[in-house]
């Protein structure tokens, strides 16, 4: 990667993703699902910390949020120090999660499967760590059901994800979690008012672990 590109990834991305992270649509997804996490949580891409205020003390025990992003994490630091659960950050691609299988009592990911690298693998450290049947609460965007957003989707995202850290705009979400083994119930899928039709198709709901 050039100097120009580790610079972008470093200083502007992680500004980028705080931005479009802080929108009142998103907003009102994370005041819906992040309270109904239980017991140690995981969240898998913490970034910088934009759920952790959303945590409810009378269900949520512990978090542990992991990131592979220093910078992210840097900024999440404050609001790790704020919320009212007790709070650990991890540095850890979701690809290598570092902890004991069947630990957790549930988990959540809110718009980090469109970048990870491999989100098979992603889901399958996911699905290690969280105890049988346990529940993965996600938000998150990507493959539109219109044929013809689909396909502008795959055009742009080469040129896309170069930009903004690894997203896809064209990854079927939900499918990427059945074929990773997970139940989903209840799922809602469809595109949000206000946002853009590349990125605005959204899956929310419940995932399962078996």
């Amino acid at each position: 990667m050039s100097a120009i590109g580790r610079a972008w990834d470093r200083r502007v991305l992680p500004w980028l993703v705080e931005k479009a992270c802080r929108s009142t649509t998103i907003l009102a997804e994370r005041k819906r699902w992040v309270p109904q996490a239980a017991g140690e949580v995981l969240e898998i891409g913490v970034g910088s910390g934009l759920n952790l205020a959303f945590y409810d003390p009378d269900r949520a025990r512990a978090v542990v949020g992991i990131d592979p992003s220093a910078e992210l994490l840097v900024q999440a630091r404050a609001r790790a120090d704020a919320a009212a659960v007790p709070v650990a950050l991890v540095e850890a691609p979701a690809e290598r999660l570092p902890f004991d299988a069947a630990r957790f009592d549930s988990a959540l990911v809110s718009y980090t499967l469109c970048s990870v690298v491999d989100p098979a693998a992603a889901l399958a450290e996911v699905r290690r760590v969280l105890r049988p049947g346990a529940p993965l609460y996600f938000i998150e965007h990507g493959r539109s059901d219109r044929p013809r957003i689909q396909a502008w989707q795959r055009r742009v995202t080469p040129v896309w994800r170069r930009l903004g850290g690894n997203c896809h705009l064209d990854r079927d979400i939900a499918q990427l979690l059945r074929d990773a083994g997970f139940t989903l119930d209840p799922l809602e899928v469809g595109h949000v008012e206000g946002g853009g039709r590349l990125t605005s198709y959204t899956y929310q709901g419940v995932a399962r672990n078996g």
